[in-house]
């Protein structure tokens, strides 16, 4: 019995220990991005001598932009590095007015993973119907959230003008140009000096700087990936908890439960991929995944917001503003479409109308991914020529 008894406490210890390791292990995965995103800023500053409109040149027009951050993130699977990626360009030097199409553009890309999730469904037909209308419920709010906001974007500069204000609050003047008080810089500062020492054998600052710019993004790919994986074994069943908790209360539940799951799983391609099983196995409706899903655009912005916070000096207004554009557009988007109610069934509509299609053929599913996240953006920058 003694030994029985004195197994017991010690099983019971472990996975509060392990929990412990796992938010060490995301405190310096945090620390990391952060360290990469800054790496980013000072490659492109080295790389491009403050040069970066014009290298940049190509994607003034905005639809290009939008086919960039689109097809980047689809690839990638995942906008929260997209996002942060573009948090250090613009850090670097990249206009802000270019930048908001690619954010806007990773919006789209990152709807992809819940499609392709739904397909796990494919052998059941009304299950599958189900899953996939509550998955390209999410593809359609984003495409026509940029179909609507982008325009008024191009004409007005609403966003751009809005998070202009709004970054002078959350970086003041004081702490861009006193920066031996830059308590961020501070943390990081060991971080990015190793880095900066690890490409100063390079015969120039340009090859110096492309080397920052391709160790930031290699890092950036592992940090979100890594600390994904962390965050899922760590929160899944929290997260899950909340879900069932909270989503079928009501848009407003849904939405604060689809922005507080993606924060503590840090991926809106996670979220995302719990609740299309959910929906196709009839445990949520889609009236009830539809406000979900726009909880996990908001949710996702935190990850560019955090990434802002490593930029200093005279670019970190740019940087905490294009973090800033992600999160209005989003804002901005759920109030448009869903807050007005001859635009809130415009998304599902389109999804049901995908998700019969898609249960007569596979062929339209198929024609559907391509066509959405590959082929239409290139046909987008092909029209982008002739105008």
């Amino acid at each position: 019995m003694s030994i029985v008894g004195s197994a017991i406490p010690a099983q019971r210890e472990r996975p509060g220990a392990s929990q412990w390791l796992s938010w060490l292990i995301v405190v310096a995965l945090v620390y990391l991005l952060l360290a990469a995103v800054g790496a980013i800023g000072d490659g492109f500053k080295a790389a491009t001598a403050s040069n970066a409109k014009e290298l940049f040149a190509f994607a003034t027009n905005p639809l290009i932009g939008l086919v960039i951050g689109v097809v980047a993130t689809a690839l990638i699977q995942s906008s929260s590095t997209v996002t942060s990626i573009i948090v250090g360009m613009v850090a670097g030097g990249l206009p802000v007015s270019i930048a908001i199409p690619l954010i806007m553009g990773a919006n789209i890309g990152t709807s992809l993973t819940s499609t392709i999730v739904s397909l796990g469904h494919v052998r059941s037909g009304e299950e599958f119907r189900r899953a996939f209308s509550a998955a390209t419920v999410h593809d359609a709010f984003n495409i026509v959230a940029v179909a609507i906001i982008l325009p008024l974007e191009m004409m007005f500069g609403v966003l751009e003008k809005s998070s202009a204000l709004l970054a002078g609050f959350f970086v003041s003047d004081a702490s861009v140009d006193m920066k031996s008080m830059n308590f961020m810089k501070m943390i990081i500062s060991p971080a990015a000096d190793l880095l900066n020492a690890s490409v100063s054998w390079l015969p120039n600052k340009v090859w110096s700087g492309v080397a920052l710019i391709l160790i930031g993004v290699a890092l950036i790919l592992f940090v979100v990936t890594a600390i994904g994986k962390v965050l899922r074994k760590v929160m899944v069943g929290k997260a899950r908890d909340i879900m069932h908790a909270s989503v079928g209360r009501g848009p407003i539940s849904g939405m604060g439960s689809g922005a507080i799951i993606t924060v503590l799983v840090q991926s809106s391609s996670t979220t995302t991929a719990l609740i299309v099983p959910l929906a196709g196995t009839g445990v949520f409706s889609l009236k009830q995944v539809y406000p979900f899903t726009l909880g996990t655009n908001v949710g996702t912005c935190i990850t560019a917001l955090l990434a802002a916070t490593a930029i200093s000096g005279p670019t970190a207004v740019l940087a905490m503003q294009i973090a800033l554009v992600h999160l209005l557009f989003n804002l901005v988007g759920i109030l448009l479409i869903y807050g007005l109610p001859f635009l809130r069934g415009l998304p599902p509509g389109i999804a049901i109308g995908l998700a019969d299609l898609a249960q007569k053929s596979k062929l339209y599913v198929a024609a559907y991914i391509l066509g959405v996240f590959f082929v239409l953006p290139l046909l987008l920058i092909g029209a982008s020529q002739l105008f």
